[in-house]
């Protein structure tokens, strides 16, 4: 399963980088992706980076204030966070998404078993 790390309490106009190793996942060509679940809400997919050529995609929510990126070699996924508002506050998840790229709903098409999440906090 993927482990995320990166998560803590920031303030008003804060930035956070989270990191994701997928380190004994074999997620191949495949996308990878960032979720999010907010307290009381369901799971979302907000970003979604391609294999090799790293095109992405971003959920309204959170474009222009958030960069994702991937490095092939470590098997890693990164999520840069500016402006942090109230409602970035969730428990963030990374996810191979079983897409080339980052087309239509590509957050229906998450494979393997969730990871620990890692907690992001709007103070």
């Amino acid at each position: 399963q993927p482990v995320e790390s990166g998560g803590a309490s920031v303030q008003a106009g804060g930035s956070l980088n989270l990191s994701c190793t997928f380190s004994g996942v074999n997620g191949g060509d495949f996308a990878r992706a960032w979720f999010r679940q907010a307290p009381g809400k369901g799971r979302e997919g907000i970003s979604c980076i391609s294999f090799s050529v790293g095109k992405t995609s971003y959920q309204d929510s959170v474009k222009g204030r958030f960069i994702i990126s991937r490095d092939d070699a470590r098997n890693m996924v990164y999520l840069e966070m500016n402006s942090l508002k109230p409602e970035d506050t969730a428990m963030y998840y990374c996810a191979v998404v079983t897409r080339i790229d980052c087309s239509g709903s590509w957050w229906d098409f998450r494979a393997g078993a969730w990871g620990p999440g890692t907690q992001v906090t709007r103070s």
